[in-house]
């Protein structure tokens, strides 16, 4: 394979794996499309179908970033930052199903864990600290889930870790693929996805 090819496969590869969106997958098995009523991520599959279906969905998508990452560490080391992207992105507007997917959270974190430990690991301390907050202040006049809104102050946090341990250009890649997302959602506020 020439060396230009690798990125370009690893970031292909890396959106056909987000593409794989596990809510979507698991509320069809279910003989429903959870799109019609909420977001196919952790937190609307917890709503629609309870905690056990969540943790699945959520390790699912979780897995995917982590094997997208790897593939990019296989193939195109220094391309990370492009499979991160790609991967949030299928997620995000997967090819499979539409391009209505989820808010891209879960893959951003199982490639972080790849790619960037430490910066997780700030990023998601931060974010889990704001998600109560959040959810007793402002939620009911915003109108976003709490996990999107908890993105928007987490990342600058795991911006300031990635500049001093790594993932910078990852998170980026990630973080810009999400704004979008969420500005997206923002946008249509109080609808679920499928309407």
């Amino acid at each position: 394979m020439p060396p230009s090819a690798a990125p370009v496969l690893a970031a292909l590869a890396a959106y056909l794996l987000g593409s794989l969106v596990a809510g979507v997958l698991y509320s069809r098995a279910q003989g429903a499309d959870i799109r019609d009523r909420d977001l196919p991520g952790g937190s609307g599959t917890f709503r629609q179908y309870g905690r056990r279906a969540a943790v699945l969905v959520t390790a699912l998508d979780i897995a995917k970033g982590a094997l997208a990452a790897l593939l990019a560490r296989a193939l195109a080391p220094e391309w990370g930052w492009l499979a991160m992207g790609a991967v949030v992105a299928g997620h995000c507007y997967p090819l499979f199903f539409g391009f209505r997917g989820g808010g891209g959270i879960a893959p951003l974190l199982g490639a972080l864990l790849v790619l960037a430990p430490v910066t997780l690991l700030g990023t998601l301390g931060t974010a889990l600290l704001f998600i109560p907050l959040y959810r007793a202040t402002l939620q009911r006049r915003v109108g976003l889930n709490a996990v999107p809104a908890a993105t928007v102050v987490a990342l600058p946090v795991g911006l300031l870790l990635a500049t001093r341990y790594g993932g910078l250009g990852e998170l980026l890649a990630g973080g810009v693929v999400m704004a979008v997302r969420s500005a997206h959602l923002l946008a249509r506020p109080g609808r679920p996805e499928g309407a």
